[in-house]
């Protein structure tokens, strides 16, 4: 049999290169990587979604964009990726809610529905004339009072976590997390370290009109988004704490840097 050139390997989902591996996940994994960044944190009264929308153009109207998805009264789910993929994905998701209420009468568990849609995209990368979904959702939500958070992969993985983002800016926030995340903080401790994450991951490029919030309490076991001007309040705080240079001072020490480098060529 004629083997296979090196670049077919990844013209079917389905094909295995000889070193093990699917391309055509790994370049769904990239079209996460390419999204908006998302994070999420559990803690002792809550869990917490975030996402920075990133409106691309000032002509785009920013309530248009939604990345923050309500599942269930007690989930939701943040995505990055490809948007459409992550619609139809919640889509199902919140029909497999529905129909586990009308089957059992009980509110759907945030580990069931996450391994049920983790299910659904790994048959997508078992089956010809398929490609993989290019888009990964952080599924949290309250169960049993325990708050839990997990991660889709386009591969169909499932991972649960305490804190994790994923998206362009992943690196930067799972590195904030690691120094100063800590899983007995304040649900409004975790909001504020959440849009400090994404601040950082963003550089400081920050719009707080295009970030949206997302939480679900212990005590309630009810998903909301907050309001604009609950999120204004955090991202007040962010101001305070990293004060922004005035146009004039970056334009004086751009030229005073522009004059140093003169001097050294000199």
């Amino acid at each position: 049999m004629r083997e296979m050139a090196p670049q077919m390997y990844d013209r079917a989902s389905t094909v295995f290169s000889p070193d093990g591996r699917l391309y055509q996940v790994e370049y769904a994994r990239e079209a996460v990587k390419r999204g908006t960044t998302a994070a999420g944190l559990k803690v002792m009264n809550g869990v917490v979604l975030l996402v920075d929308k990133r409106v691309t153009s000032r002509l785009i109207e920013a309530a248009s964009i939604e990345k923050i998805f309500q599942i269930d009264d007690h989930i939701g789910a943040a995505t990055s990726g490809l948007v459409a993929d992550a619609r139809a994905l919640v889509d199902r998701a919140r029909v497999e809610a529905q129909i586990n209420r009308v089957s059992y009468d009980e509110p759907i568990g945030v580990e069931v529905i996450s391994k049920k849609i983790c299910d659904h995209k790994q048959t997508f990368t078992q089956y010809g004339g398929t490609r993989p979904y290019g888009t990964s959702l952080l599924i949290a939500g309250v169960e049993d009072n325990i708050p839990r958070l997990f991660e889709t992969d386009p591969s169909g993985a499932l991972l649960e976590y305490k804190a994790t983002a994923i998206g362009a800016g992943r690196s930067a926030v799972i590195e904030l997390f690691e120094s100063v995340y800590d899983e007995n903080m304040d649900l409004d401790d975790a909001i504020f370290l959440g849009v400090e994450a994404l601040y950082k991951a963003a550089d400081g490029k920050f719009d707080p009109l295009t970030l949206e919030v997302g939480i679900i309490t212990v005590p309630f076991k009810n998903f909301r988004k907050l309001t604009a001007d609950e999120v204004s309040r955090f991202a007040d705080k962010i101001y305070e704490k990293y004060p922004k240079i005035p146009e004039e001072d970056k334009d004086a020490k751009k030229s005073d840097k522009k004059s140093e480098e003169k001097d050294n060529d000199i």
